[in-house]
């Protein structure tokens, strides 16, 4: 495993390293991030009961802090872990 974790790592340098990369991987490189928060977000929120008490408003209310933070700092790692620590916060102190 270590051994494929490391091709993993350095495979981008040994067959990019002369030559521009092809579109296809400039293009997962760009458009990547966005898609997989996208699903992260579906993902945390599918198993919500909006219908019945606390409606979601801590996942929400976690959701639209990740966002904020996001939009201020634009670093996926800030806005996670963040988001994440709010939303633990919520679970912790608050119970409905």
């Amino acid at each position: 495993m270590a051994g494929v974790n490391y091709f993993t790592r350095i495979f981008p340098f040994i067959f990019f390293r002369k030559k521009e990369p092809p579109k296809i991987i400039v293009y997962i490189e760009n458009y990547f991030p966005p898609v997989i928060m996208s699903i992260l977000i579906i993902y945390s929120l599918k198993d919500i009961n909006f219908l019945a008490m606390p409606y979601g408003l801590r996942e929400i209310g976690a959701v639209l802090i990740t966002v904020a933070l996001h939009l201020k700092f634009n670093n996926y790692l800030v806005s996670i872990i963040s988001g994440t620590i709010f939303y633990m916060f919520l679970i912790q102190y608050f119970h409905i």
